[in-house]
């Protein structure tokens, strides 16, 4: 068993658990939560927390208040890395969602720009509001994003979309990010979050174990080729197929009952 005691969120993050669901929330919403290096490294403390406590089987991540889910990097505070090396040695939080076993879900209420579009994109499922906005305004400042940015837009909504969004910068609204494929569903803003909520713990009541290896697999699949990605998959699901909560499930069907799964 690992220690179910989180880290402290610190002044700008909160941390709300509901069941086996641990809400993660961006709460700097004067500044459209916008990521500060410490809200960057108190973000990753908290997501390697839930990863590895038993209790958490599914993470959502939202930004508080109605105008922003992030606003990527706090760019005043992009002068304070001594040189650009350190820069590029930075923590950096979509990492540590993108190397995360358990799912996590993206509940998008407003601006996602620069890394905070490349932090829903790192996220497994991206559920956002009507009145959301999505961008790669990078260029426009003279760089271009570095958290996964072209890669996962491209595998979400191809590379010719990919290219407008990355080339000018200029954001798409909420049902065009939705026909794009760039997000899942579309809520009200005030049903936003409890529609992840609720869509994380369905998965929570899922085995754990085959939740995070299907996690484990899509992401593998970006990476292979469709027969290495079949093998694979054979694989993962004789793993799967041979844990105790596999037995569970079975035993569960033949007896038409609920299942109860243990992570083993």
């Amino acid at each position: 068993m690992t220690d179910s005691t989180p880290p402290p969120a610190g002044p700008n993050l909160r941390l709300d658990v509901d069941g086996h669901v641990a809400i993660i929330t961006l709460d700097r919403p004067e500044k459209l939560n916008s990521v500060t290096p410490e809200m960057s490294k108190a973000l990753v403390a908290l997501i390697e927390w839930a990863d590895a406590a038993d209790e958490i089987r599914a993470i959502v991540l939202t930004g508080a208040g109605e105008r922003a889910f992030c606003a990527g990097s706090d760019i005043r505070t992009l002068d304070a890395y001594a040189t650009p090396w350190e820069f590029r040695n930075r923590t950096d939080y979509c990492d540590a969602i993108r190397a995360g076993r358990k799912p996590v879900i993206a509940a998008v209420n407003g601006y996602a720009f620069g890394g905070g579009l490349e932090t829903a994109l790192s996220c497994d499922i991206r559920i956002a509001s009507t009145t959301a906005s999505f961008a790669a305004p990078e260029i426009k400042l003279g760089w271009i994003g570095g958290g996964g940015m072209s890669t996962f837009l491209a595998h979400s909504i191809g590379p010719s979309n990919a290219a407008v969004m990355l080339m000018t910068g200029d954001p798409i609204d909420a049902p065009r990010a939705l026909s794009w494929g760039l997000v899942s569903e579309l809520v009200e803003p005030e049903r936003l979050v409890a529609r992840a909520v609720e869509l994380a713990a369905v998965i929570a009541t899922r085995p754990p174990i085959a939740a995070e290896t299907a996690k484990a697999n899509l992401r593998a699949a970006f990476n292979m080729t469709q027969d290495e990605s079949i093998r694979y998959e054979r694989d993962l699901q004789t793993i799967t197929f041979a844990t105790a909560d596999a037995d569970e499930g079975r035993a569960a069907f033949a007896e038409k009952r609920s299942a109860v799964f243990h992570r083993r």
